[in-house]
Parts: structure tokens; sequence; C-alpha cells
């Protein structure tokens, strides 16, 4: 396991460097976890979702294979901007979806009673995108927080590596976007 790790930031670093060759390799490396990524996400969506996850997957490598730019820092840092993507994905399928439908069948999703430690929550996509967005404005590095642990399911120690933070501040800043969210969410803010 943590050769493959090891591995698929080599290649990371080398698709970096210019080497196209390293993104074919990396992609059966790293495919399996953004399948379980992807589902997760769709799981949390209305049943009939247009979008499947092996779709949601090839969509989000794409995007960031396409950045060769991209300073990777490891696997982490791209299992984060793979959610990241992901999440952009869903934003922009949901958004095209709205703009056909003219609101009717608004995107739900729905986050799990362990990561919002709160009866699980249900509401409307674009709503809580836009939530966050606003988070991330007001305060960039509790909305860093809240994104990697929705979306991108990752532990507090696995944020506080990723954002160079102690674990201490991912559970104070986790908490007070959690609350900030919520709060926001049922004042309808997002939606103005």
């Amino acid at each position: 396991m943590q050769e493959a790790r090891a591995h698929a930031t080599e290649l990371l670093t080398a698709h970096a460097g210019g080497n196209g060759r390293a993104a074919d390799q990396l992609l059966p490396l790293v495919y399996d976890q953004l399948r379980a990524l992807a589902a997760r996400y769709l799981r949390r969506e209305r049943a009939g979702h247009s979008l499947q996850p092996t779709d949601l997957v090839h969509a989000a490598y794409l995007r960031l294979i396409d950045h060769d730019r991209i300073d990777w820092q490891g696997r982490t840092h791209f299992f984060a901007l793979a959610a990241t993507q992901m999440r952009r994905i869903l934003v922009e399928h949901a958004r095209a979806k709205g703009r056909q439908k003219r609101g009717e069948g608004a995107t739900r999703v729905t986050f799990p009673e362990e990561l919002v430690q709160a009866p699980a929550l249900s509401l409307e996509f674009l709503a809580f995108d836009e939530a966050l967005t606003r988070l991330g404005r007001l305060h960039a590095r509790q909305g860093q927080v809240a994104e990697l642990r929705l979306f991108a399911g990752m532990l507090v120690k696995e944020a506080a590596l990723y954002l160079g933070v102690s674990e201490r501040t991912v559970k104070d800043d986790w908490r007070v976007a959690r609350a900030w969210l919520m709060k926001e969410l049922a004042s309808g803010e997002a939606t103005r």
C-alpha cells in the first residue's frame, strides 16, 4: 500500500515535469479510490441521476491531468483536487439541469450523519454549493476543511496533513464551519 502511494506521487511529479505517459500509468493506481469517491457523491444525489460514477471519475481525471502546471504535493493533494473537480462537475450538471427544467426536480444531496454530526442533512445541492463557496470567501481555511471533510471524505488527520495545520486546528475549523453551514442553510441565505 505504501509502495503504491509512493509510486502515485512519483507519477504525479513526472506528469508535472512533462512526462505524458505518467498520467496513463497513474490512472490504474488511483481509479478504485476515485470511483469510490464518485460513488459516495452520487449516492447522496437524487435517484435517477444521469451521471454515473465512471463518468464522474473520467471527467474529473481528465480535468486534473489537463493541468500540467500543478505542483503535485503527493497523493493526498491529488485526491483533494479530485474531490474539488467532482464537486464542480456536479454543480455544473445541476445548473444545466436547472436551466433545462427551470427549477423542477432540483438536485438534492444528503450528507451522512457521521460527517455532519447531526441528523442526516438533505438539501438542494446548488444551495449547499453556494453556502460552501460563501464560507470559503469569508474564511478560506474553514471552507477548505468543510470541502475536504464532506466531499473528499478526508479524516481530520488527512485534512491536517494536506492543509499543513494541526489536527486541533482542523477540528476547530470543522466545528465552526459545520455550525455556520447549518445556520446558513437553515436561514435560506445560500439561495439569496
